[in-house]
């Protein structure tokens, strides 16, 4: 698969990236919600991560949403755009409120982490094919999109069925299922995300995910239900990842990573898996880059990492099979001409 699109287009970038992002209050200190005394301000949003991440790359990208006119929309496409994101189409809503949410420090696999969203009526969830410039949005080689938008309203539904429909000259369309229950609960989840995801060239699926939402059990099961999309990324976890690619089936481990947060690792797996498709990469490359480029987000506090430099990853990338399965990397592992004791060990 190559990412191709109307690149002749004025404004073409590698990828746009469409959704919403919020305001997030991370925990100054572990513990319930009702029990943390004071929170630090950061942005969440799958889509923005995914493009924060490729133009840290390296990468030209766009991101397009909507925010409020208010405080919290300022802040969150300045700080995107410090990036090097394009948020020139970013449209501000006098109307609408930009979305906040609140979490707690754990791990968001476990029961006891908790998620307070405030994003009912936001200006995202007002996305539609008449609220955003559909030029802008196609106006890249690679459109990336995600299931959380799905969910939204009915707009952003509407938005996204015209996205992932079959079109002339239409970008590669990448679509990451990113399943939210809390935002579906209308419990209309499984056919929707099936829907769509059917409707992308390349699906981003997590194998517990797929469990959880469909019933699925095992890669292959996933891509019996996912025939359509080219390309099929199953994440699994530590245990690595597997790709589906015109009959072809590639498994690859991910390397041993010393945790500090286990959020945003799906989203920059995304980033560093689509960077090495932008670039013609093999897929066993496609894989790898896409879980250093995950290790990256693990081994830092916040969703959001500065990836390794290209010529470090792609390094690390072509290592034998043998010394990627010795990897393992700990925090400060993308700088490591700043450590005397790297990080990065292949015992």
């Amino acid at each position: 698969m190559t990412a191709t699109g109307p690149c002749d287009a004025p404004g073409v970038v590698d990828v746009v990236a469409l959704g919403e992002s919020m305001v997030t209050f991370l925990p100054s200190r572990p513990g319930r919600l009702a029990d943390v005394p004071s929170f630090d301000r950061g942005i969440g949003g799958a889509e923005s991560n995914v493009v924060c991440a490729l133009a840290a790359a390296g990468h030209p990208v766009r991101w397009v949403s909507r925010v409020g006119a208010d405080g919290f929309g300022d802040h969150l496409v300045e700080t995107v755009g410090s990036y090097g994101v394009d948020v020139t189409r970013v449209r501000r809503d006098p109307d609408r409120p930009t979305g906040v949410y609140f979490r707690t420090a754990g791990d968001r696999a476990t029961d006891a982490h908790e998620v307070a969203y405030y994003r009912a009526g936001s200006a995202a969830s007002a996305m539609s094919v008449d609220t955003v410039g559909l030029d802008a949005v196609r106006a890249g080689r690679v459109l990336h999109l995600t299931g959380i938008t799905a969910a939204l309203s009915a707009g952003c539904l509407g938005l996204l069925r015209a996205l992932t429909a079959p079109a002339p000259g239409r970008p590669l369309v990448s679509f990451d299922v990113n399943h939210r229950p809390g935002l579906w609960a209308d419990g209309n989840s499984p056919r929707v995300l099936l829907e769509l995801a059917r409707g992308a060239d390349l699906v981003f699926v997590g194998e517990d995910e797929a469990a959880e939402v469909w019933g699925l059990d095992g890669v292959d099961a996933i891509r019996t239900a996912f025939p359509d999309p080219e390309v099929l990324v199953v994440k699994q976890g530590a245990l690595g990842a597997t790709v589906f690619d015109r009959g072809r089936v590639l498994h690859v481990p991910a390397p041993r990573v010393d945790v500090v947060a286990a959020v945003g690792a799906g989203d920059a797996f995304a980033a560093g898996f689509l960077s090495a498709t932008l670039r013609g990469l093999p897929l066993r490359d496609r894989l790898r880059h896409g879980h250093l480029m995950a290790a990256a987000a693990l081994t830092v506090p916040g969703d959001l990492a500065v990836p390794p430099a290209r010529a470090h990853a792609d390094r690390l990338a072509a290592l034998d099979d043998g010394a990627w399965g010795r990897l393992r990397l700990g925090p400060g592992w993308t700088h490591p001409e700043d450590r005397a004791d790297e990080e990065v060990r292949t015992p």
